[in-house]
């Protein structure tokens, strides 16, 4: 950590560079005999990054930026706040700490929090930043947050892991049990140590593989912002063993959406050919498969077993996007650009056997406009598409 880039001037010269080319930047090399250029470079795209995602670091100042790969790996402070509202208490302890944001609003929630982090640097960095953020009652620990915990023997309220989809061996993975550190070789130690653990695994991880890998599962959180996918989340607690909930988040600008249901719960599910109004679940979700649960909860119809659209003659607070349906026809490239003059249309496919590419192709429409075409399968099995317009 090099102190001399938190000097005002060389602030100065990081603020008014953040929207710079940066290769022109790295040419003319670095302006201060103590920082180099590489440093500087640094400093000013992490700090970009975080405009949007951190804009607390962001607008505090005299802030310590690690690399662009921890900033984009890091919790926003949307996804950050949301798992701060899920625990409470005198203590929790952050086993896989990073640059921080997690702890720093699980801070808000709990009154003791540890900071583990096994990159000193890393560290050194979250520790400066604590004092600039005016937050006191994080203590941060360089080292192995899991040997931490064991050797410690100290009992928390909760423990909390991000661990790394990487694997120095395997690369990317896919399994909690090949993830670091490995969370599910390490339960029966961690609950000796707490009561709940709170897991923030990929979104591109299976959800019921990862429930096998692990025990005591209580809740799963599945969060989106503006409809993408960016966090699952575990609460385990120890000796639970009863329905599994799982609660889906769309975080979005205007109006959050939430929709809950039980992972196991039987339920039905109504079809019908398309009605008046049709519904797009969010990708929260989608990703939790909570297919057959809305039909249910909500009392609507289905389009097609695969299909995960939904139909109504009611408009309704559907946790999605709505749509009004103008014309049901079937795949006819030729009807297509007569009923759309203006050649342009946004397409989505569903349990379609054509990609948006290929559709395009063929009919000549181009992205955008007012028309939304949605090419589907309905309960007959035959290939049609709903022509909409937003709701």
């Amino acid at each position: 950590m090099n102190t001399n880039i938190l000097n005002t001037e060389v602030q100065k010269f990081i603020n008014s560079n953040l929207k710079s080319d940066i290769t022109k930047l790295v040419l003319k090399g670095s302006p201060f005999t103590s920082i180099s250029i590489q440093e500087l470079v640094e400093q000013i795209v992490s700090k970009s990054k975080c405009e949007k995602k951190l804009q607390t670091w962001f607008s505090t100042e005299n802030i310590y930026y690690p690399n662009k790969l921890n900033i984009e790996q890091t919790s926003s402070e949307i996804t950050a706040n949301y798992k701060a509202n899920l625990v409470s208490g005198d203590s929790i302890i952050d086993v896989t700490g990073g640059y921080g944001i997690d702890s720093c609003y699980f801070s808000k929630k709990v009154k003791n929090v540890t900071h583990c982090e096994l990159n000193e640097k890393l560290s050194q960095l979250v520790a400066h930043n604590l004092k600039q953020l005016n937050i006191e009652n994080i203590e941060t620990f360089v080292g192995d947050g899991i040997n931490y915990i064991v050797k410690s023997k100290k009992k928390y309220d909760w423990i909390y892991a991000d661990p790394s989809r990487r694997n120095d061996l395997k690369g990317k993975v896919f399994l909690l049990n090949d993830c670091t550190p490995n969370i599910p070789k390490h339960l029966d130690e961690l609950f000796k140590n707490t009561e709940n653990i709170l897991l923030k695994v990929s979104p591109i991880l299976d959800i019921k593989s990862a429930i096998s890998e692990l025990k005591f599962v209580k809740e799963i959180h599945v969060i989106s912002i503006e409809n993408e996918v960016k966090e699952l989340l575990f609460i385990l607690e120890k000796k639970y063993n009863s329905e599994i909930f799982i609660k889906t988040s769309n975080l979005l600008k205007s109006k959050n959406q939430y929709f809950n249901f039980k992972l196991n719960e039987q339920v039905s599910t109504s079809f019908s050919k398309p009605k008046k109004y049709l519904f797009e679940p969010n990708s929260a979700i989608l990703k939790a498969g909570a297919f057959k649960q809305i039909s249910s909860q909500l009392k609507i119809d289905k389009l097609h077993q695969h299909s995960h659209l939904y139909t109504s003659d009611v408009i309704m607070n559907f946790p999605g996007r709505h749509f009004i349906i103008e014309n049901t026809i079937s795949y006819d490239k030729k009807l297509l650009k007569k009923l759309i003059p203006s050649k342009k249309a946004n397409i989505t496919i569903r349990n379609f056997p054509e990609t948006v590419v290929q559709i395009r192709k063929k009919t000549g429409l181009k992205d955008g406009g007012n028309n939304y075409l949605f090419f589907t399968t309905d309960i007959d099995d035959k290939h049609i598409v709903l022509i909409c317009k937003k709701v």
